[in-house]
Formats: C-alpha cells, structure tokens, sequence
C-alpha cells in the first residue's frame, strides 16, 4: 500500500462540522428514539442516560472485562483511545463505538429476556410495512415487460437510490439529468459494471448490503433478477451481525424483506419466492462477518474476508458507510481516482452510494465545480446525489 495516496483521517472535533453534528445531535436522538420504542426496564433506561451523558460530554471507557467481544474490540483500537474524548478519535470509529455502547446499555448481548432484540427494529418494520413500499413493489409490475437489460438497468438504479426506489423504476426520465448543471448522478461507471455481470450466468457476486427496509428490498430484487436471468450463478449477501448503525440490515432484516415480497402479491411475490428458492438451494449465501461491524476501513479485512472478495466475479458495497469503509474515510480531495483508494481491494470491486456524508473521491474536476457553485458543500451530505463507481 505504499504507493497508494493518503489524506488526513476524519474526526468530529470542529463544531458546525457534518460529523460533529452526528456526535453532539444525531446520537442523543437516537437514543431518546430507542428509549421511546421499547418499555425498557428501570437498569436499561438508566444505562442509556448514562450513555448519553458519556457520548457527549465524556470519554471512551472500555467495554467490560466480561465482554464477548472485548479482545475484538482491543484489536480494534479501544485500549488505544480509552480516556479519550469522542470527538478526538477517528469520526468513523466513535460512530461504530456509539452503537456497540448502545446495544451493551440495552442488554442486547447480556443472557436474559432481552438478549437478541434488536433496539432498532419498529423503526425498520414501520417503514417495510409503509404504504410507499407498496407503491414501489406495485411498480415491479409495470416493469416485467420491459427488456432485461431495461429492467436490469432499472433494478440497479432502485438498489443506488434506496428508499427513492421510485425513481429507479421511472425509465422514462432516463438522461434528463445528464444535460442538468448539477447532476444526480455525480459519477457513473455503468458501463463497466455491465460486462462483469453476465452472460454466461457462471459468476459469483458479493453484495455488501447497506440498510434494511426499503433500501435492502432493490438489493434484493436486483439479486434474484440477476440470478434469473443468468447473469450470475451464485450471490453472497453481507449483512451485520447484530445491529447496528440504526438502520443496517442482519438476517432477520432480509428475512422481513422476503416475506414482504412474497406476500405483495403479482411481480413482487414471484421475486420473492425466487429469492426464498435460491437462499433454500444456496445460490445466495448470508455472510455476517465481525468485520462487518467493525471501526475501520476494509483495507484491513481480515484474510478470510479477503478471500471471500477475492474469489468473487464482482463485490458491490452498497451505501454511505461501506463506501466510507471502502476508500477510507478521509479528506480526500474529490478528484482522487477511485481506483487509486481502492487498489488494495483483492478483486474487482463497485460501490453503489447515495452520498449523506463528506467523503468523496473519483469526480472530474468539472464535475467537483459545478457541484460546489451550485451547493457549496451541501451536495456532500444531503442524500440528493449518488455515484456509481467501478474498479475492475
């Protein structure tokens, strides 16, 4: 990695700053969030206080020496920042710490009646279950007499933008944001993306999800379309292994997700039953890696996860935090080529991003420029624009 560009690591220590936000306002939101969507005993209500105060105004203390994960955690840096304040650390590590300290004050890894429940999960069923997935599954319809390859096209779009699905299935639009001054798209490698997907329906893709909810169903959808029509033989989905970052998608994520499908009936429903055969015979495989969850950027996997990646056709990381992962989350100036930041990667590799946070790299210098005149920084962060980026 020595011939690979570096920039300074993002931290949260500058108030009016988009990571400092997340710290000082967004966390104590979610806690009083969880406080609310569950009857949380006298002990657990009490531990979420105190993590409010510590998250804020405190420093990083350990985990318990009794912690499942503690020598984990060790490797991954917290004796190292201990007696620190969090916004002095890396922004990308005190937000994985937040939701580790969060699910320790809830009791989700202690033997008891609330080992396993997921803090997070009314937020993610209340929107599965919303009358806008309704309206997104009931487009599926519209869509299965289109050609594969506008159906392709449409399904990726749906799996970039998330819960602006919508807009994925809308082909009609299509191009009329390229002649805009700001475009939605601010990158986009599709058409390298296309040639390591198909035909000959032999490879494998890794898929590293994102969000559960409406953002996990396109992924899904694009999944099975591309194991239906033979553009990949097998797909593995990594997913978390417990919950984390509100809204990030584990097994009982994708478990809703297909019983949703299945029971919306037309499109929808077949999608469904094809992703419920091909999880039955193993075409697709959940991995729930501990790195998944862990406080630093992919270019320090471990070797099994390596492999995993390695042996793949193609691995798309899906979403904020995974590009984040992926590039490292630094000040890179926006002009970085991608494939500089992602040379360490052991195969070829795409990420799939709605952009809600600063870390931005692989923009033409004209592209950076308008964005910028138009937005000063804000295109960065407000979730309006998205990028699709390839390094085979």
């Amino acid at each position: 990695m020595s011939d690979t560009p570096t920039a300074p690591v993002i931290v949260a220590d500058q108030p009016g700053t988009f990571p400092h936000s997340v710290l000082a306002e967004r966390h104590p939101a979610i806690i009083r969030q969880v406080r609310d969507a569950f009857p949380y005993e006298p002990g657990q209500r009490a531990a979420l206080d105190a993590l409010l105060a510590n998250c804020t105004r405190g420093t990083i203390e350990p985990l318990p020496a009794d912690a499942h994960d503690r020598e984990r955690w060790t490797a991954w840096g917290m004796d190292t920042y201990a007696g620190r304040s969090w916004y002095d650390v890396p922004w990308l590590w005190s937000e994985s710490w937040f939701y580790r300290r969060l699910l320790h004050a809830v009791g989700y890894f202690d033997p008891g009646p609330w080992q396993g429940i997921d803090p997070f999960r009314p937020a993610k069923l209340a929107e599965l279950d919303s009358p806008a997935t309704d309206e997104e599954l009931a487009a599926l319809d519209d869509l299965t007499g289109r050609p594969e390859q506008d159906q392709a096209t449409a399904l990726l779009h749906g799996s970039l933008w998330g819960n602006r699905a919508d807009l994925g299935f809308r082909l009609s639009a299509e191009g009329t944001q390229e002649t805009a001054a700001v475009p939605a798209l601010v990158a986009d490698d599709s058409e390298r993306l296309w040639p390591l997907l198909g035909p000959s329906g032999t490879g494998t893709l890794c898929l590293v999800a994102d969000n559960a909810g409406r953002e996990l169903v396109p992924d899904l959808l694009l999944i099975a379309h591309l194991l239906a029509h033979g553009r990949i033989g097998r797909a593995l989905l990594h997913i978390k292994p417990y919950p984390y970052y509100v809204s990030d998608a584990t097994t009982a994520d994708v478990l809703d997700a297909v019983r949703r499908l299945t029971g919306a009936g037309g499109a929808a429903a077949e999608y469904g039953r094809g992703l419920w055969d091909a999880l039955t015979d193993g075409r697709i495989t959940l991995r729930a890696h501990p790195f998944s969850c862990a406080p630093l950027p992919y270019e320090e996997m471990p070797d099994d996860l390596r492999a995993d990646f390695a042996a793949a056709t193609l691995t798309v990381f899906k979403g904020d935090l995974n590009y984040r992962r992926l590039v490292g989350d630094r000040h890179w100036p926006p002009t970085t080529p991608f494939a500089d930041v992602t040379a360490y990667f052991p195969g070829p590799v795409a990420a799939l991003r709605t952009l809600k946070s600063d870390v931005i790299t692989g923009l033409s210098a004209e592209t950076e420029a308008a964005l910028t005149a138009a937005e000063g920084r804000r295109w960065r962060t407000s979730g309006t624009h998205a990028l699709i980026q390839v390094r085979t």
